[in-house]
């Protein structure tokens, strides 16, 4: 659109419309959740113009296609678990070259092939607009069969200025998320912190102890760690413990979260887990470390050695210093009589 056309547009802007720009701007800033703006973005399209079906895609940077993040219609569900490689179909071609994309009604598009993303719906005509902020394109809005008489400048500018405003509330939430993973996360092997693992597992305990549900914990101290770094500097020591913790990430079932308690000390949690299926996994994990050398940058070739406690609450207790002080003191026994082994309630 040029920008002359743009200017005469702006001047002609009623005062009601110029309130819905405020309510919208104020919408997508009162909020840094992402689910909250994206929602917010939807529920003002719908307002503004008539359509069969109205969807939000967002880019998910690690496989870099796009996903249904929001879906109005009736298809949300339908839609949930579909991805649109970039490039490809209404919002690939969208995300691909950040314009935005017009196809009135009735016109010959094979961009209007929806079928490779999953809708059932017969697509007629489409308004889709990139989500295009400061850091790249981030998704795309779709606006699916709209009223034929709301293809207009003025309704087009107007869907501009809310990609504009959901865009710069995206890339805030982004940054406050990142922000966030940051005072959770260690910065020497990118596990989950000890600030983080005492609200984890506070919830953990009051959500299993509601439910009846078991809860356990690993309590892993590094044996003879000191060593490494006397005979390797402690350059050599942090490459291992970061090595060390992505191992543990790779050994834990998915549901596990791995945790660096400090030094050469890691927590594994262990949701719904009672303490015979607690101990079986964590001495299987513990031989799974110690069999294979950690191979370091400099050639060298590291093996470790680790002394476990387990404890299960809420046998072991139902609050955080109890569950990991049962474990500690497990750890401590292993350490006292041989090292490199596990100990659970049992004393196994």
């Amino acid at each position: 659109m040029a920008p002359q056309a743009n200017s005469e547009i702006e001047r002609r802007i009623p005062l009601e419309d110029l309130l819905v720009f405020h309510q919208v701007a104020r919408s997508l800033t009162s909020s840094l959740d992402l689910d909250t703006i994206l929602r917010t973005i939807i529920e003002h399209m719908e307002k503004f113009i008539e359509a069969e079906m109205w969807t939000l895609l967002m880019l998910d940077e690690a496989t870099h296609d796009l996903y249904y993040a929001i879906a109005a219609g009736g298809e949300e569900a339908s839609l949930r678990d579909l991805r649109v490689k970039v490039g490809e179909g209404v919002a690939g071609w969208v995300v691909e070259h950040g314009e935005t994309l017009i196809v009135p009604e009735a016109a010959a598009d094979s961009r209007l092939d929806t079928t490779q993303e999953g809708s059932p719906r017969k697509v007629r005509s489409v308004i889709a607009l990139p989500l295009r902020g400061r850091k790249g394109t981030h998704g795309a809005i779709e606006i699916f069969n709209p009223r034929a008489d709301q293809l207009t400048d003025y309704t087009i500018a107007f869907l501009h200025i809310l990609a504009d405003h959901a865009a710069i509330a995206i890339e805030n939430a982004h940054d406050m998320a990142r922000i966030q993973q940051l005072t959770i996360t260690d910065d020497a092997t990118g596990l989950f912190n000890v600030r983080h693992l005492y609200d984890v597992l506070g919830r953990e305990l009051e959500r299993c102890g509601r439910l009846r549900l078991p809860v356990s914990l690993a309590f892993l101290d590094l044996d003879r760690f000191k060593l490494v770094n006397d005979a390797h500097g402690h350059l050599v020591g942090s490459e291992l413990l970061a090595r060390i913790g992505q191992r543990l990430r790779e050994l834990s079932r998915k549901q596990d979260e791995c945790f660096r308690y400090g030094g050469d000390e890691f927590v594994i949690l262990m949701p719904e887990t009672g303490a015979d299926a607690a101990l079986a996994l964590v001495n299987s994990l513990n031989r799974a470390l110690m069999a294979e050398p950690f191979h370091m940058k400099s050639g060298l070739e590291l093996r470790v050695s680790a002394s476990v406690g387990v404890a299960t609450g809420p046998g072991d207790g139902a609050t955080v210093h109890a569950i990991i002080g049962a474990a500690d003191s497990r750890m401590y026994a292993v350490k006292n009589n041989g090292r490199g082994s596990v100990r659970g309630a049992s004393g196994d």
